[in-house]
């Protein structure tokens, strides 16, 4: 059961996860194009589709740690320090999407299409580096996750 637990959490976190961040990182970026020029609708339907496959992937997203948790359980591992703080950073990665993240997307798209507040490039810059952070963490818990401190597989 634990491998089986080891290959869903790992292509969910493949499969959500990887798109969560390639999108949230495109979105700065096209929405300062879509203030240059003006939002059309191609502009505007590009920074739409962002948002959206950010919000959807960060909702199968839930999938990561529930089946981490699966896996950790079956493995006996959920006291060790490297999870604990794996979980912690996954907590914190969720909660700078959740809270951070999503939200101004949703703010920046409203100013674009009329209405919310109008964007300011300061927004954006804002947002770029909340993503930013959001993909850090990530990437610690990707590598907390492989190195494993203590890990007996000699890794």
């Amino acid at each position: 059961m634990t491998k089986f637990f080891l290959v869903l959490h790992v292509l969910a976190a493949i499969i959500a996860i990887g798109p969560v961040t390639v999108a949230a990182s495109m979105f700065p970026a096209a929405a300062r194009r879509a203030m240059a020029d003006g939002p059309d609708a191609a502009s505007l339907a590009s920074v739409r589709l962002l948002h959206r496959v950010c919000v959807v992937y960060a909702v199968f997203g839930l999938a990561v740690p529930a089946f981490g948790f699966a896996t950790a359980s079956s493995l006996g591992v959920l006291g060790d320090a490297w999870l604990v703080a794996s979980i912690l950073l996954t907590a914190a990665a969720a909660g700078v999407l959740a809270l951070l993240v999503l939200p101004r997307q949703s703010a920046i798209l409203a100013g674009l299409g009329g209405a919310g507040e109008p964007v300011e490039r300061s927004a954006t810059a804002r947002l770029a580096m909340m993503t930013g952070v959001f993909n850090l963490l990530w990437a610690v818990v990707t590598i907390l996750m492989i190195v494993r401190p203590g890990s007996t597989t000699g890794a």
